[in-house]
């Protein structure tokens, strides 16, 4: 019997995916932002879906995951939840919505669990937010880390680039990674950071470890679901493997149809009442 009919469902959870670490199987994590997507990857076995403030991106086209705001993560949210039966979801708290202060942060992240049924959020930053995530935390609401690049914290680095390649920042970096261990967060993810520095923190730390363009020897990886099948070609980073080319796939589709509109064929008999 399919693991993935209704009466064979195993729910992943915080405790799966730590059990998970500890008898060395990777664990697989993708973005979605929608109900039709979500459906999709949780049919298909996914651990982790991640409602990313990306959708601020790939969802909306603005330049930066700066602008969509906590209404619209709950929103997106709202109908990813909808459509799964098995993959834990992980949702980003938004820029400016938990920086501020620790009280600020815990609102939030209550808002985000109550509206959308999701089960976990995501926070980007290390000892600098250990307030807001023990106060989240104290509430009950599990959390994930987000060390390496920090794309909320842009226009502070001013590029894109590989982090943490020099020696002061690495050990921030794992002291970092750390102080969210023992904040008591559920998993880390690490967001483009050389893969050595990755290992080493995967190593040190007790928690699972999701890499983003952090190479091979930690717990899972990542990726933006438009970025992997290939709808947004625009973006291609060194860590990014395509495995559909879906833009090509769905324009030949749109180009079909109009010309089957244009040429009278569609719809035909059989199509018709």
């Amino acid at each position: 019997m399919s693991v993935h009919q209704s009466s064979n469902i195993k729910r992943i959870t915080t405790h799966v995916l730590q059990e998970m670490k500890t008898r060395g199987e990777k664990i697989s994590m993708l973005t979605a932002y929608d109900f039709s997507m979500a459906g999709i990857l949780d049919a298909a076995g996914l651990d982790i879906i991640l409602v990313g403030d990306s959708a601020s991106n790939v969802m909306a086209g603005h330049e930066t995951t700066l602008p969509i705001t906590l209404d619209q993560m709950i929103y997106h949210a709202s109908s990813v939840v909808r459509a799964v039966k098995r993959a834990l979801v992980v949702v980003d708290i938004p820029f400016g919505s938990y920086q501020g202060n620790s009280s600020e942060a815990l609102r939030s992240a209550i808002r985000i669990m109550k509206e959308s049924g999701a089960h976990a959020v995501k926070v980007e930053g290390g000892a600098e937010i250990k307030e807001s995530v023990v106060r989240i935390l104290s509430a009950g609401v599990p959390v994930m880390g987000h060390l390496g690049l920090t794309p909320q914290s842009i226009y502070k680095f001013g590029t894109y680039t590989v982090r943490a390649k020099e020696d002061d920042e690495a050990a921030k970096l794992i002291a970092d990674a750390k102080v969210l261990e023992e904040c008591g967060c559920f998993a880390i993810t690490l967001e483009k950071i050389p893969a050595q520095l990755a290992k080493k923190v995967a190593e040190t730390v007790s928690i699972p470890v999701i890499g983003i363009g952090a190479g091979p020897y930690v717990d899972g990886q990542v990726l933006v679901v438009h970025d992997m099948l290939g709808i947004t070609q625009e973006f291609k980073p060194r860590f990014l493997r395509q495995y559909a080319d879906l833009r090509n796939i769905m324009t030949e589709a749109v180009e079909g149809y109009i010309k089957d509109v244009k040429s009278k064929d569609f719809p035909n008999d059989k199509e018709s009442y």
